[in-house]
């Protein structure tokens, strides 16, 4: 039995969730699938689906033989193509992880000119705002923002953006627009439970340090962005996270003299494998787009 062959064929079967989906993908009949997936359990003397009336799922080995199937395919795919020379075209499955705000915003609205110059190529994008396990999820590549909690990664920056204390105008003009960063204190904030509650402010050499207040707090983004559209607060955020509001108006940097930290986006890659052609060309797409978004006051959209 051909190793390759093998994988694949039990790859595709995850992939579909039953030996005839699998069939139709591989174009062939489906004993010829099933042969192949017993005979795979077989030489490797466990169990790797599970079978039941509603279909079929991996076991745990299955789950990991998955994975580490789909790496080395991939692998595959990326040697003959780089042995057929760059003309040849992307294709196959592309897997991305972004955070679920700045991909709707900034990423999804952008896919149409990147499927039109790679029409082989399908693209799964995985909306999530935790950090994931890239291996294990079978991510190809991944946007993340800030610092990399993993010094290890295999990353490039594709963008740095900037922060800014962030209000509607009907907000401001119930609660007053604060003059300084100690005003903070005195304003109702909504407050993003991924990042610090503590900022620091800087202007001209000088630095302060703020404790935002709030009687809302949110786990995701969108949540943010909710609230503060719904005139509860203002915030700290990134100026990617509320670009539209700010190129409309809906929405108003305050307190512009004073700086706060900026942000980075990276394409992060899964360790201990080479990143596909795939990969870091859509790393290379991301990258051009934010930067045809720039503005002259801030370094993001």
């Amino acid at each position: 039995m051909d190793r390759y062959q093998a994988m694949a064929t039990f790859v595709q079967v995850v992939e579909s969730g039953s030996f005839s989906g699998a069939a139709r993908l591989l174009n062939v009949g489906q004993p010829a699938v099933s042969k192949t997936i017993a005979q795979l359990e077989n030489r490797l003397q466990v169990s790797l689906l599970v079978r039941s009336t509603h279909g079929l799922s991996p076991t745990e080995a299955g789950l990991r033989f998955y994975e580490r199937a789909r790496a080395a395919i991939a692998e595959a795919d990326e040697a003959e193509r780089a042995a057929r020379g760059a003309g040849a075209g992307l294709s196959g499955r592309l897997r991305v992880s972004a955070a679920t705000t700045f991909a709707r915003l900034h990423v999804v609205p952008m896919l149409p000119r990147f499927l039109a110059e790679h029409p082989d190529l399908d693209i799964e994008i995985v909306l999530d705002d935790r950090v994931i396990d890239l291996v294990g999820e079978g991510i190809d590549l991944s946007l993340r923002m800030g610092t990399l909690p993993d010094s290890a990664a295999v990353a490039r920056k594709l963008a740095t953006g900037g922060r800014s204390v962030l209000a509607t105008p009907a907000y401001l003009a119930r609660a007053g627009e604060p003059r300084s960063p100690a005003d903070l204190a005195g304003h109702e904030a909504v407050v993003y439970s991924r990042q610090p509650d503590a900022w620091s402010f800087t202007r001209d050499g000088a630095e302060i340090s703020v404790a935002v207040h709030g009687r809302v707090r949110v786990s995701a983004a969108e949540g943010l962005r909710a609230a503060v559209l719904a005139d509860i607060g203002l915030t700290i955020a990134s100026d990617w996270m509320f670009a539209p509001e700010l190129e409309s108006g809906a929405v108003r940097r305050l307190l512009q003299p004073w700086a706060l930290p900026m942000i980075d986006l990276w394409a992060v890659f899964p360790t201990g494998r080479m990143a596909s052609a795939k990969a870091r060309l859509f790393a290379g797409f991301v990258e051009a787009v934010m930067a045809e978004m720039r503005e002259p006051h801030s370094a993001t959209a």
